[in-house]
């Protein structure tokens, strides 16, 4: 009888994070079955259970750790990655982040920690109706798919979760280390198209003088 992680490599999926409904239609037989299969490949080491529904097989059989940007896809659907995971994926901050930082939608916090990859921390923002995903890019790694913000709007929803203003490009520069000439080359459109998405007038004054400061 054929393994699941057997399955799994047939269908050419080692490297993919699957949900319940993927493994229904991979596999023949009864729920109960199913459910066997993946609580010995659970139970062997060879599958890993990212959260209730979701599954990939181990780096030992893959060959490969999942990215941690797709994974937060997987955890939470509807996410993007934001904040300092985001500034340093465009390399805008020098240090790599401990953790995968993300927005979500509603009103929940969301926390998960995962053996091997590491802790995954999910905030909702205050956000105008249909801006959620604004400045928010489709980005391929490893042949699957994240949502990741652009910089500006990485940076800009750090300020909405911290509840800071606008501290100063040079301010900003010597605490995140953040290079001025990245913020000189932020245009008035990139600013304008982001002056709509968040609900709090705070916001607003912030790219206000953003704007004021970098734009001439």
């Amino acid at each position: 009888m054929e393994t699941l992680t057997e399955s799994i490599i047939a269908a050419g999926w080692a490297e993919r994070i699957l949900t319940e409904g993927q493994l229904a239609r991979l596999l023949d037989g009864t729920a109960q079955r199913r459910y066997n299969l993946v609580n010995r490949a659970l139970h062997r080491g060879e599958l890993m259970r990212l959260r209730r529904g979701r599954y990939r097989l181990a780096a030992s059989v893959s060959g490969k750790l999942a990215h941690p940007f797709v994974v937060a896809q997987a955890l939470r659907p509807g996410c993007y990655v934001s904040l300092e995971s985001a500034l340093s994926f465009h390399g805008w901050i020098p240090e790599a982040v401990p953790m995968t930082l993300g927005i979500l939608p509603g009103r929940r916090r969301e926390e998960y920690e995962i053996p091997r990859l590491g802790t995954f921390r999910f905030w909702p923002l205050a956000v105008n109706p249909g801006f959620f995903l604004e400045a928010v890019e489709r980005v391929v790694i490893d042949g699957q798919t994240a949502l990741v913000a652009r910089p500006l709007r990485a940076l800009l929803d750090r300020f909405c979760l911290l509840k800071r203003d606008w501290p100063g490009a040079k301010e900003l520069a010597h605490d995140m280390r953040i290079d001025p000439d990245l913020m000189a080359s932020l245009g008035r459109d990139e600013l304008d198209a982001l002056r709509p998405l968040y609900r709090h007038r705070r916001m607003r004054a912030a790219i206000d003088a953003m704007e004021r400061e970098l734009v001439s």
